[in-house]
C-alpha cells in the first residue's frame, strides 16, 4: 500500500486517459460523433468508458419490457438484463468500435466478463432489490490483458456490464467502473480519470457557467461544503474523485465532453481534483 501511495509525479510511469461518458452524448448522435473525433484525436494511452442512454428504454418499450426504477436506479429484473447486455455490451458499445476505426482508432469492444477483467458481486438485497446489478471491488480486478491491448496501441471501449463469475452478467454503474479501472490500472501508468458531462466542470455557482472551480484539492472542498457553495448533485461525483486519489489515481478531471482535448492537457477547462 505504501508502494501505490508514494508521490505519482515522482514514477517515470507512462501517462493514461481514462474517459467517461454519460448517456446525453450516448442520444445524441452528432454529439458522439465529435465526441468520438476528439478521443481518437488524443495521443498515447487510452480507454473509454460509456453509459446506455435512453437506448435500452426505447428497444425495451419495442420488446414490451418496461423499465422500473427506484430513487433513479434501475431495477434490473431477468428480462431487463438480458436487454442492456444486448444494447449496452452490443450495439451501442459496437457502434462506438467501428465509428473509431472509422476514425483511425483501434479499439475494441469490451465488457467486465471479456477476458474475466471486472468480476462483481451481486448487489445483495438490503431493503431494495435492485436485481442483477453489480458491486465491484478493483482489487479483484484482472487487468493483464488490457496492459496487452494498451501496449499495442488498442483502445479497450467499456459497456458498463461486469460479471459475477457463476455465468450471470452484471449491470454496473458506469462511473463506477470507471473509478475502478483508474484505481486499478494506477500501479501501472500515471492516470488521468476524466468525467465528462454537460457543465463545465464543478461550477461554484450553478446559475453561472463561468464560475467553474479550475482546481480543487480536499482543503478547498471541505471549505466549499462548508459554506454551501456546491450544488448537491455534483457532491458524489466529488466525492468518488476524491476516494479514487486517495487509492492511487493521479489526478480526476470534471468537464464538458466538448472540451476533451484541452482537459487531456494541463491547460484544461473543466475541474482538476488531486
Amino acid at each position: 500500500m505504501e508502494e501505490k501511495n508514494r508521490d505519482i509525479t515522482q514514477q517515470p510511469f507512462t501517462s493514461l486517459f481514462i474517459i467517461k461518458i454519460g448517456g446525453n452524448i450516448i442520444d445524441n448522435p452528432s454529439a458522439l460523433e465529435a465526441f468520438l473525433k476528439d478521443f481518437s484525436a488524443i495521443k498515447g494511452a487510452k480507454i473509454l468508458i460509456h453509459g446506455g442512454g435512453k437506448i435500452a428504454t426505447k428497444i425495451g418499450e419495442k420488446l414490451g419490457i418496461r423499465s422500473n426504477y427506484i430513487d433513479g436506479r434501475r431495477i434490473t429484473d431477468d428480462e431487463t438484463i438480458d436487454l442492456v447486455t444486448m444494447v449496452y455490451g452490443g450495439l451501442v458499445n459496437k457502434k462506438i468500435v467501428a465509428q473509431l476505426q472509422a476514425l483511425g482508432t483501434n479499439a475494441i469492444g469490451l465488457t467486465g466478463a471479456d477476458a474475466n477483467i471486472i468480476p462483481a458481486q451481486k448487489r445483495p438485497v438490503k431493503t431494495i432489490d435492485y436485481g442483477w446489478v453489480g458491486d465491484v471491488d478493483s482489487s479483484k480486478f484482472n487487468v493483464q490483458s488490457l496492459l496487452s491491448f494498451i501496449g499495442h496501441g488498442v483502445a479497450p471501449v467499456f459497456a458498463p456490464l461486469t460479471h459475477d463469475t457463476h455465468g450471470h452478467i452484471l449491470n454496473t454503474n458506469a462511473d463506477t467502473i470507471a473509478s475502478s479501472l483508474a484505481v486499478a490500472l494506477s500501479a501501472h501508468y500515471k492516470v488521468r480519470l476524466i468525467y465528462c458531462f454537460e457543465k463545465k466542470g464543478v461550477l461554484e455557482d450553478v446559475t453561472n457557467d463561468d464560475t467553474v472551480i479550475r482546481k480543487l484539492d480536499k482543503a478547498l472542498y471541505t471549505q466549499l461544503k462548508q459554506e454551501q457553495k456546491l450544488f448537491e448533485g455534483i457532491l458524489p461525483k466529488i466525492d468518488n474523485a476524491f476516494n479514487a486519489i486517495d487509492a492511487g489515481v493521479h489526478q480526476v478531471l470534471i468537464g464538458d465532453a466538448r472540451d476533451l482535448i484541452k482537459n487531456t492537457t494541463d491547460n484544461n477547462e473543466g475541474t482538476l481534483i488531486y
